[in-house]
């Protein structure tokens, strides 16, 4: 298994790139994506990663956009080959008008 560094780059098929371009593809109109990054993640029986995307809401309702998001990506046929999204949630940021998704994706 590779350790994870950050200066190290991401296991070969990382879904990443794909997964944030699926992701703004998703994205209502007025929620733009921020600076993503990962993390690998595994446990006893699975290997991936975790995918950290900050939103910045221009107008409305963070609670209610959560909520929104949480049911649409949550229902999302994402197309990962080699990959599978095993959990999405959304939570509202530090900031009023942020929100963070966090995709978590397994290898397949």
């Amino acid at each position: 298994m590779m350790r994870w560094s950050p200066a190290q780059p991401p296991r070969p098929g990382c879904p990443h790139r794909r997964l944030g371009t699926l992701l703004a593809r998703e994205l209502p109109p007025g929620l733009a994506l921020g600076a993503s990054t990962f993390r690998p993640w595994a446990s006893a029986s699975f290997v991936g990663a975790r995918h950290i995307f900050p939103c910045l809401l221009a107008t409305g309702d963070t609670t209610v956009m959560r909520d929104a998001l949480q049911d649409r990506l949550g229902a999302t046929d994402w197309a990962l080959p080699g990959h599978i999204v095993a959990d999405v949630a959304v939570a509202c940021g530090s900031d009023p008008h942020m929100l963070r998704i966090e995709i978590l994706t397994v290898e397949d």
